[in-house]
């Protein structure tokens, strides 16, 4: 299986997200534990590797935002 990692940083935290082919012409992107496997937030897809990781990156930012805006 093809896996793809990025690494983003996101209001001063680092992520790390892999990405991986699903059936047909997408890619499934999640968030990946300290140990290595996926992480408990819901998997993102999109077109391309790329695509699926700006959806996730995406709701991150905006998840970040708003628990700042509420505190």
């Amino acid at each position: 299986m093809t896996v793809q990692h990025f690494k983003e940083t996101i209001n001063g935290y680092q992520y790390e997200i892999a990405v991986t082919p699903t059936q047909g012409n997408r890619w499934r992107a999640y968030l990946v534990r300290n140990a290595g496997g996926p992480g408990a937030l819901m998997p993102f897809y999109g077109g391309t590797p790329k695509e699926a990781v700006t959806s996730l990156v995406s709701w991150l930012s905006l998840a970040h935002r708003v628990a700042t805006d509420s505190v």
